[in-house]
């Protein structure tokens, strides 16, 4: 039997991508309380939010968003770290810029600690897919096109975007 180096990097960089999803989950979380969510996306999927980055870049003129979108139609696949943000009741706070998390409830706020959590989780997977040298780069456009179309669901408001890539030259830098 012979398995192809094609066939070898497509089972790897999805297995890649499972191990960041575990690292990520495993990351501490403020309070021990764990509002993360993680997506492995790639096929029809990724061609939607690639869609979206377009567009994003055409109506607001921001032109990275353009940029990250080739990126992205590179990747064999892309992982997407998300948080539900809800005030975590931390006293004395006051991160969100509420006076504590009863107003930011309230208000449009969100919580500080709990991104703190997702950076940390963003930290943890990254570093996994280096362990493993798959070409990858946190991009927040990327996050901010699966916001835009739902991809996580309504309750996540904050999304990082990890695509990987196994290939000779990383299609994320020198871009």
């Amino acid at each position: 039997m012979i398995i192809t180096s094609q066939e070898i990097e497509e089972r790897a960089v999805a297995q890649i991508a499972d191990m960041m999803c575990v690292a990520a989950r495993t990351a501490p979380k403020g309070r021990g309380v764990d509002n993360l969510v993680t997506v492995i996306v790639k096929g029809q999927e990724k061609e939607q939010l690639s869609a979206e980055m377009r567009r994003i870049a055409q109506e607001s003129g921001m032109q990275f968003f353009e940029r990250d979108a080739n990126c992205l139609d590179q990747a064999a696949l892309v992982v997407l770290l998300g948080q539900k943000v809800k005030p975590l009741g931390v006293k004395p706070c006051g991160y969100c810029g509420y006076a504590d998390c009863a107003e930011c409830a309230q208000g449009t706020g969100i919580c500080a600690i709990s991104t703190g959590d997702l950076g940390i989780a963003v930290g943890s997977a990254v570093n996994t897919a280096s362990l493993y040298h798959a070409d990858n780069r946190v991009m927040f456009s990327v996050g901010k096109a699966a916001v835009n179309i739902g991809l996580m669901g309504e309750e996540i408001k904050i999304v990082y975007g990890i695509p990987l890539s196994i290939t000779g030259k990383s299609p994320f830098f020198d871009r």
